[in-house]
């Protein structure tokens, strides 16, 4: 059973910086990509970056490129997310969700089919 689970969130003030982790279990780690997501009261569900495990392709919203970072630690099966220069609008619910690679790059939403609890990221002054 896939098991995905998200730490690293908190409150910070703009230009901060906070690294999310996604602990994951339960499945064949080479054969998957994690994605991270992210949800603002309000606001629809946006991917914002995506990692395949075994050929680390990469994915990046325009939201976020030049300022996040994800990166896979294989010894300790999580996926992180380095998150400089935060601003307000990055507040949110993290979410991060698994997939099975297929041909698509990036991954459409729809097909990540385990998800995380999410873990609250505020950014305030």
């Amino acid at each position: 059973q896939v098991q995905l689970v998200e730490s690293g969130g908190g409150s910070v003030q703009p230009g901060d910086s906070l690294r999310l982790s996604c602990a994951a279990s339960g499945f064949i780690w080479d054969y998957y990509a994690i994605g991270w997501f992210r949800q603002a009261p309000g606001k629809e569900r946006e991917g914002i970056s995506c990692i395949g495990i075994q050929r680390r392709d990469t994915f990046y919203a325009d939201s976020v490129k030049g300022r996040f970072t994800i990166s896979v630690d294989n010894a300790k099966k999580t996926v992180d997310l380095q998150m400089n220069s935060l601003k307000p609008e990055d507040t949110a619910v993290y979410y991060c969700a698994s997939e099975i690679i297929g041909a698509d790059w990036p991954p459409p939403t729809k097909h990540f089919n385990s998800w995380g609890q999410g873990t609250q990221v505020t950014v305030s002054s």
